[in-house]
């Protein structure tokens, strides 16, 4: 079976040419203090007071606190929860989407949210947040869907980002839109996978 390629080509979007030393500090920083007061109150001025940076250092390597929000983000979501390829493309998402989960109900949640509220009026962030971590992950969850039809696993014709859709689009609606008993747990993501698999296995498997 093929080892994981998420991890290399995910990790690949990271800047990695920056200083790592001094990247590393400032990307940590800006979790922490975003943490503290908020992400929407961060501020390239007062990351460099926490990290000792030079403010000029920092914007020479980010345009705005929000591309250093993006470098943050993706820094720890692609080490939390890379993208898992197993036998069978239902095991792939079970276990790929339990990771994502459980990022996402800590604190990466807490930065996805306001990094995608952002995105909505910031062109810019929103080419980086397709570009960087949207499409790398999609192509390579697209490959899963696409083998699964090949060997059998799935019904032939299908759409692979209807599929993307169906499976992903509940985490990202159960965290975006408010409602009540919306948790995104486990047992949850075993249930999105029982509905959608339902209706994608061939009945003779």
């Amino acid at each position: 079976m093929k080892k994981d390629l998420a991890n290399k080509r995910l990790n690949d979007a990271v800047p990695r040419s920056r200083g790592a030393d001094a990247t590393s500090s400032i990307l940590s920083v800006a979790l922490e203090l975003g943490d503290e007061v908020g992400f929407d109150a961060l501020t390239i001025e007062g990351i460099a007071d926490r990290s000792g940076v030079a403010k000029t250092t920092i914007y020479r390597r980010w345009p705005n606190v929000w591309a250093l929000v993006m470098d943050a983000f993706l820094s720890e979501v692609t080490r939390a929860a890379p993208l898992r390829e197993r036998a069978t493309a239902r095991e792939s998402f079970a276990a790929s989407m339990k990771l994502l989960a459980r990022a996402y109900r800590g604190q990466q949640g807490k930065i996805m949210q306001p990094l995608l509220g952002r995105a909505q009026v910031d062109e810019r962030l929103r080419e980086a947040v397709k570009t960087r971590w949207v499409e790398p992950r999609r192509e390579i969850a697209r490959e899963i869907v696409r083998r699964g039809i090949a060997n059998g696993e799935l019904r032939p014709g299908l759409d692979p980002d209807v599929v993307l859709d169906a499976l992903y689009g509940s985490i990202y609606h159960r965290i975006l839109v408010p409602y009540n008993d919306a948790a995104v747990s486990d047992s949850y993501i075993d249930a999105v996978i029982d509905t959608v698999f339902g209706g994608l296995e061939l009945k003779s498997r």
